[in-house]
């Protein structure tokens, strides 16, 4: 398959563009476009440019979930990036993509593409954020020029009220609800949702923990999106062992759950 092209010209497209090289292997090039407080390239914007390349190996539309395990921090700059075709189902299929850099994996992901238009029963026990107007939420100072934080100019968040971590408070409560998307004004879709899930700044940084990186991220993708802002949810309950959970909701605009995600994460 070949992905939809209405998105061409947009940043996350330019930054996770691949170029086949042959049959399951392509190229990619990292920016400096999506740098976190670890001053890598966020690693759901890294899984976005190795699910590029495999979604055009694969017969079915939409990615349904995704196991993306990080096996090192990815640098800016050049990546091969390998893909394999595991099974061809009537409703599914499944593939695996490994990204590297120097000749050292970054990434290995397998991933279950379907069709999202499929209709069944739907029951949800919790909806979505209960947020104001993304316009009444305030901007803060910090985010229009953070240093080194490359991706706070990619992606536009607006929260409720201030959050605590910005002026050093380390008591806060690691449940964190607020609006998201990209700043170039590009529409999420299923092919952005599972980097997406990423973006979220780590609800951990409430309790003063700012250094984490992910071992293991699972996506699901539930629905295709409306355009329009994202509400999320974002929050960890549990702290051990030097590792977190971290779970998260995407809802559209339309207040349809859209995505899930839950990493597991180690603290530096």
């Amino acid at each position: 398959m070949s992905l939809d092209d209405t998105t061409e010209g947009f940043q996350f497209d330019r930054d996770t563009r691949v170029e086949k090289r042959s049959d399951g292997e392509f190229t990619a090039t990292l920016t400096d476009g999506w740098t976190t407080f670890t001053s890598h390239p966020n690693g759901g914007y890294v899984l976005g440019a190795a699910l590029n390349a495999l979604a055009q190996g694969m017969s079915q539309p939409d990615p349904l979930v995704v196991s993306a395990f990080f096996l090192r921090p990815a640098a800016p700059g050049g990546a091969e990036v390998r893909t394999e075709t595991i099974r061809e189902g009537r409703r599914t299929a499944t593939g695996q993509v490994v990204l590297e850099q120097g000749g050292k994996e970054v990434l290995r992901a397998t991933a279950t593409y379907g069709d999202l238009t499929a209709e069944g029963r739907v029951l949800h026990l919790e909806g979505p954020p209960s947020l104001p107007a993304p316009e009444g939420c305030p901007v803060p100072a910090e985010f229009d020029a953070p240093e080194g934080l490359t991706i706070a100019h990619s992606v536009e968040y607006r929260y409720p009220a201030r959050p605590g971590w910005l002026d050093g408070k380390k008591d806060g409560h690691p449940h964190v609800e607020f609006w998201m998307r990209f700043a170039d004004g590009r529409p999420a879709d299923v092919h952005s949702l599972p980097a997406m899930v990423d973006f979220a700044v780590p609800a951990v940084l409430e309790i003063g923990e700012f250094s984490t990186i992910t071992v293991e991220l699972s996506v699901h993708v539930r629905a295709r999106p409306a355009p329009g802002w994202l509400a999320c949810r974002v929050f960890t309950k549990h702290v051990s062992g030097g590792l977190h959970e971290e779970d998260m909701e995407i809802w559209d605009s339309e207040g349809v759950l859209v995505a899930q995600a839950r990493q597991l994460a180690m603290l530096l």
